[in-house]
């Protein structure tokens, strides 16, 4: 318990900013869309500029990480995520917004991988899925902060008042971490520092090794279905499709935010306690893959009405979608622990880089309709795009399973 308070607590207060960040503009995009006059595909830019500078980040963090250790690559990554913040709260347009959710995902860029490396270094290794998943609802508890405690805030402090609180908190958390991570336990061995080009080079049998190839297509795809929806898509769609007004919205966008925090325990302990027993690492991502695409199919084939249906739905949809960190955690465990910070980011880069391109694929499948008298968006856009996301889903599925239905990670 001491090492989770002192070493993953202050790094899963990276994670709070970042759910807070990116769910945020779920609530907040309809009222950017009026005041800067976007369409569909402008917001889903607005929100994929963020997920272009995390995914770009994402490698050279991995090597920092592996070089320097979580307490200095986190601690200075924070304060930028705090300039973002400020920039964002005083953005006199979209381009300088913009501006700001760059160096926002800059700063948030080694949130998870921070934590995992750091519990990688900490804990034993079929203790890892359950303290990231600990720390991950740490993290969760920041989506929920930034849906309906949020739109309670709003009327007094406006949007702009909101990333201020944000920037204020990033801050703080900078100097938590400074203060209070170590980055090994005493003792440890410490790795062997290699030239930096040898650094690099490493990535190369972690994208080409048969663990990753085989499982990552399936464990990117399950993580970007909760960024691309609580970080934009799953407010509008309450809105058009649900036809929910501002307050119940919200209500439901918190629902979201804790069906990922309730997940985050859930599926880590699950994990761990079934890797404990013999069972493969990769069941629990797998079956919550299966799971994600089931509702899918709900939401396409028979949208959810009713304040309550609509609740349960999205609720299990984030709760399946929470395992992804735990697919991490799975992965890893197919390398040594000196990769562990380059194994993490190169999961989370390729990740990153379809929820950019969902993000923006979504805003523009659903701009092919045009919007309706109150400035919504056509419910038949919603449906294909779920369509689309689905199809990914179901063919990264297939491609996991293919040669077998084994589901341990092959050895590195």
């Amino acid at each position: 318990m001491r090492a989770f308070l002192r070493i993953t607590l202050p790094l899963a207060a990276v994670n709070f900013l970042n759910q807070a960040s990116r769910a945020v503009l779920a609530l907040i995009g309809p009222l950017l869309a009026l005041e800067f006059a976007l369409s569909a595909s402008d917001l889903g830019l607005l929100a994929a500029v963020l997920f272009v500078a995390y995914a770009a980040t994402q490698l050279p963090v991995g090597v920092a990480l592996d070089r320097y250790g979580p307490r200095r690559v986190q601690a200075v990554l924070t304060l930028m995520a705090a300039l973002g913040f400020f920039l964002c709260a005083f953005a006199t347009g979209p381009i300088m917004l913009g501006a700001g959710r760059f160096i926002t995902g800059i700063g948030i860029a080694a949130g998870l991988m921070a934590m995992l490396k750091a519990n990688t270094q900490w804990f034993p290794r079929h203790r890892v899925a359950a303290m990231t998943g600990a720390g991950v609802f740490v993290g969760a508890l920041g989506g929920m902060a930034a849906t309906l405690p949020m739109a309670t805030i709003l009327p007094f402090v406006g949007w702009r008042g909101g990333f201020l609180i944000l920037g204020v908190l990033a801050l703080v958390v900078a100097a938590w971490i400074w203060f209070s991570l170590t980055d090994a336990p005493p003792g440890a061995a410490r790795p062997a520092r290699r030239d930096l080009a040898a650094e690099i080079a490493a990535y190369g049998p972690i994208f080409t090794h048969p663990t990753f190839l085989r499982f990552v297509p399936a464990i990117i795809v399950l993580s970007a279905m909760n960024f691309v929806y609580s970080g934009l898509w799953a407010g509008p769609w309450l809105r058009d499709v649900g036809g929910l007004d501002d307050g119940p919205r919200a209500t439901i966008l918190l629902v979201y935010a804790a069906g990922m925090a309730v997940g985050s325990i859930l599926m880590g302990q699950l994990s761990s306690a079934l890797q404990a027993r013999g069972a493969p690492a990769m069941l629990v991502p797998m079956l919550a893959v299966c799971a994600q695409f089931a509702i899918q199919l709900v939401f396409i084939l028979n949208p959810p009405a009713g304040l309550l249906t609509m609740g349960m739905v999205w609720f299990a949809f984030s709760l399946f979608g929470a395992a992804g960190p735990v697919g991490y955690a799975a992965v890893g465990q197919g390398f040594g622990a000196e990769l562990a910070g380059r194994v993490a980011t190169a999961i989370n880069f390729a990740m990153l880089v379809l929820v950019f391109i969902l993000q923006y694929v979504i805003g523009a499948i659903i701009d092919l309709w045009p919007r309706t008298e109150t400035g919504g968006w056509a419910t038949a856009g919603y449906g294909w795009a779920m369509g689309l996301t689905a199809t990914l889903q179901a063919a990264a599925l297939l491609w996991a399973w293919r040669g077998g239905r084994v589901l341990r990670p092959s050895p590195p």
